[in-house]
């Protein structure tokens, strides 16, 4: 280590103390990316979602979110974040070797819609699974809107070294069980993420700007921006609109109160948010006429609804709800949902930016974190808040502990402390990659026109092009990168099974459903009453 004890981790200081730094190496790294399918009349897409991609309920890599029309992208895993890349690129490859004259749109702020009805909802074919999805986002249209679901973005799935946890067990004499201590140790980096993660928006944010067409079926939002120029909205320092209030955010979720604390309060309180009736979705109605608007009149229809910067991970089995997977086999990963995507780059994402975030992470884990209160999230939700709106305006102050401190001075610190965390990660590569991505971070921190967000504004400006002629323009020449390409036959190969299999697997899920929906969807959701929870 070249830098001072001061700048190390107690628990980072006893695994250097015991030779066990290196099993902070190779923990898994996958990236989900949605977006945005673009006809070539720069409008979005009303094609249904190409059948020669595989379907969208079975494929394990290439999807659908909220709309038929906003493709999701995800990655298996890997130990190193370019294999992670390099895989999230040959998707991109493969998908556009299917797209015809359509194109993906690269940014996170959706243009070329047309108010909520242009937006279509993603279909999953007749079985009960998939008219499930289906109408639970039938369900999200009637609370929020479809324009709102319509945002793109890049979600980060991390997992810590599964030989790191004993180790570190045993190193703090905790007698909990590895079991226990890896969910206490995972919750605890999820608290210390909510306390710094909004470093991810000015670092990161790429949506500083939005177009007009976006407030078609919210107009009275518009009050709330200035005009950049005839068709563009923005905020002169926005770093991340997606992720302000106009974003990917309910306000109907503010006071939900998830607990961060523990595995089963997390379990706890959002088992409470799913179960719990909210008026306003009562008069919706959940069966009206014999068709489903939602799943039900609940503050949550589903776990998936609660929109979090992180959410704790538990692969589910089919049909398995994800708070009962938590429970049952604990933790498996964490899901970064802060990331917007990269305009600049064809994938909407880079490998020095990976290597960062897994740092941070990794930082975030090996640090204290005391439990947080109500109050507590609070202040990180209006520090997001600042940063999303204000991120670049010069002296902008944030709550750090009931104390002000410029964002400067604050992301200074964080950048300190990940100094060690990157230099252990670096052990052994003489390009000391993670040392590099932290460094160009600090030009980022010093200068704010090197942000993803300055330079958007920059090159709109620069080149008189509103937003949504700068972001086709982008998404052209990310499309052209792409078709300039080959997909390596062996993968290509690999991809088309993966595609003919989902739709073998979509026909026989379809064939052996055996209850009505009405049944299925009862017996889905009676999975709650065998979770043993602490009252």
């Amino acid at each position: 280590m070249t830098h001072s004890d001061k700048m190390l981790s107690p628990r980072l200081e006893r695994l250097l103390n015991n030779g066990r730094q290196h099993l902070l190496r190779g923990g898994l790294k996958g990236i989900e990316k949605e977006s945005l399918r673009i006809g070539k009349d720069g409008m979005i897409a009303q094609t249904a979602h190409p059948r020669s991609l595989g379907s969208a309920l079975t494929h394990p890599y290439i999807t659908t979110d909220y709309s038929e029309a906003l493709i999701e992208l995800i990655t298996p895993p890997f130990a190193d974040i370019g294999d992670t890349v390099a895989y999230l690129s040959d998707l991109h490859q493969f998908v556009y070797d299917h797209l015809g004259d359509e194109i993906l749109l690269g940014a996170s702020m959706p243009c070329g819609i047309d108010g909520d009805e242009s937006i279509p909802i993603a279909t999953y074919g007749t079985s009960n699974i998939g008219r499930m999805k289906y109408i639970y986002r039938h369900g999200l249209w009637h609370r929020y809107g479809r324009t709102m679901q319509s945002i793109a973005g890049i979600h980060f799935n991390y997992s810590v070294p599964t030989e790191l946890w004993p180790v570190l067990c045993e190193l703090e004499n905790n007698d909990a069980g590895v079991e226990a201590f890896t969910a206490e140790g995972y919750f605890g980096l999820i608290r210390n993420f909510q306390r710094i993660g909004w470093i991810i928006l000015y670092l990161f944010g790429a949506s500083p700007a939005i177009c007009k067409s976006f407030f078609k079926s919210r107009p009275s939002l518009m009050d709330q921006f200035e005009t950049f120029d005839q068709g563009t909205l923005y905020h002169p320092y926005a770093t991340s609109l997606r992720m302000s209030d106009i974003g990917y955010k309910s306000k109907n979720q503010a006071n939900l109160n998830i607990d961060y604390n523990s595995l089963p309060a997390y379990i706890a309180s959002l088992r409470h948010a799913i179960t719990t009736p909210y008026p306003d979705y009562e008069k919706i109605g959940v069966k009206v006429n014999g068709e489903y608007r939602q799943l039900n009149s609940n503050i949550l229809q589903i776990e998936n609804e609660f929109y979090s910067t992180m959410r704790p991970k538990q692969i589910a089995m089919s049909g398995e709800k994800p708070t009962l997977a938590l429970k049952r086999r604990g933790l498996r990963y964490i899901e970064m949902r802060s990331l917007d995507i990269d305009v600049f780059k064809p994938a909407g994402i880079d490998v020095s930016r990976g290597r960062f975030i897994e740092a941070l992470l990794l930082n975030c884990l090996l640090h204290d974190s005391p439990p947080n209160t109500p109050d507590d999230y609070a202040i990180y939700n209006a520090n997001q808040l600042a940063v999303a709106n204000n991120g670049r305006k010069p002296g902008l102050e944030l709550n750090k502990d009931g104390e002000t401190i410029s964002l400067q001075d604050w992301a200074n610190e964080i950048l300190d402390t990940m100094q060690p965390v990157c230099e252990v990660l670096d052990e052994g590569l003489a390009d000391k990659p993670y040392s590099a991505a932290l460094a160009e971070r600090r030009q980022v921190v010093q200068n704010p026109d090197l942000t993803p967000s300055a330079r958007m504004l920059s090159a709109m400006s620069n080149s008189g092009q509103p937003f949504a002629c700068f972001a086709l323009q982008a998404s052209q020449d990310h499309a052209q990168y792409f078709k300039n390409h080959r997909l390596a036959d062996a993968r290509n190969l690999e991809f088309l099974q993966l595609a003919e299999q989902s739709l073998i697997k979509q026909t026989e899920i379809e064939s052996q459903d055996s209850l009505s929906f009405d049944d299925f969807l009862a017996s889905y959701f009676a999975q709650c009453d065998d979770i043993n929870l602490p009252t």
